[in-house]
């Protein structure tokens, strides 16, 4: 499946014809499901819950709840929730009708839905790296609601990824995703200048001129970096999942029952379009009628 070679174009490809982005080559569909929709409740529980938290035990009450939404942090948290939110919507129609609603969705949308899955794989691991390697102070474990919180958002957030990582089917992202990567991360650093601008403080000191000066460009420019290089990390780790599993060890993966449904020319236009014949000829069982 491939996205264009643009940044703005979307392919004129058939859009994910072995069901990559609801399959596992480990967990059936459902158990997929049930994985995603489960990290999805646990994410918005916690936000949740420390937006509450923050609006009763705060000193400035209800303010320090609506400062969350200017933390590089909690944004992620929140596009994670999304992310599994709607992985999850998809993978049960996909279980239940052998069809995503994915696939149903404009070609615009497709796209939009591929680079919603490169940041999530992405992003928390840049927050886990500046969080612990930069911004963590210490002290936060003697007192269990930080404790809680930080281990949420700082350690689980990146468990997360790896999930997606390496129990999904997804192909290794378009290299044209790096770009829209580094879109997100200049309007995020707006984000923290307006913050400054309209509330008087900056999410991260790093980002302050008073107090860094001239290094604020060192910091924007590193971190930039390292999302690339991230991005590479990732990238190899989702290619060696799908060589590890699919080309040494020949797990297509677990498909629904209508998988095996799929006439000749769509298994032929599959196999040309990914380039992998392993998955896109799944073996039939007689006995049950779908591919094992």
């Amino acid at each position: 499946m491939a996205i264009g070679r643009g940044p703005f174009a979307f392919g004129t490809d058939i859009w994910d014809p072995s069901h990559r982005f609801e399959t596992s080559w480990l967990l059936s569909p459902w158990a997929l499901f049930f994985c995603r929709a489960l990290f999805s409740l646990y994410i918005f529980t916690t936000l949740v819950f420390i937006l509450a938290w923050y609006c009763i035990t705060g000193a400035t009450r209800c303010t320090a709840s609506q400062n969350q939404f200017s933390y590089f942090t909690s944004l992620t948290y929140w596009g994670l929730g999304f992310y599994f939110l709607a992985a999850a919507i998809h993978t049960f129609t996909y279980a239940r009708s052998g069809t995503a609603l994915l696939d149903r969705f404009p070609r615009p949308l497709q796209a939009l839905h591929s680079a919603f899955y490169t940041t999530i794989i992405v992003y928390p691991f840049v927050v886990t790296i500046v969080f612990w390697g930069r911004l963590y102070s210490g002290h936060w474990f003697t007192v269990e609601f930080e404790g809680w919180s930080n281990i949420s958002q700082h350690a689980m957030n990146s468990v997360f990824a790896l999930f997606e990582i390496v129990v999904a089917r997804t192909n290794p992202p378009p290299a044209i995703h790096m770009l829209w990567l580094i879109v997100v991360l200049a309007l995020y650093l707006s984000l923290a200048y307006i913050t400054d601008a309209t509330k008087g403080f900056y999410p991260y000191d790093f980002l302050d001129p008073a107090k860094q000066h001239a290094f604020v460009a060192a910091y924007v420019f590193g971190i930039a970096v390292g999302c690339l290089i991230l991005f590479g990390v990732a990238w190899g780790l989702v290619w060696l999942r799908r060589y590890i599993t699919e080309t040494k060890l020949g797990l297509d993966g677990k498909f629904a029952h209508a998988r095996a449904q799929l006439s000749d020319p769509d298994i032929e236009m599959a196999k040309h379009t990914e380039l992998l014949p392993r998955e896109s000829m799944p073996r039939q069982s007689m006995q049950q009628g779908r591919p094992v």
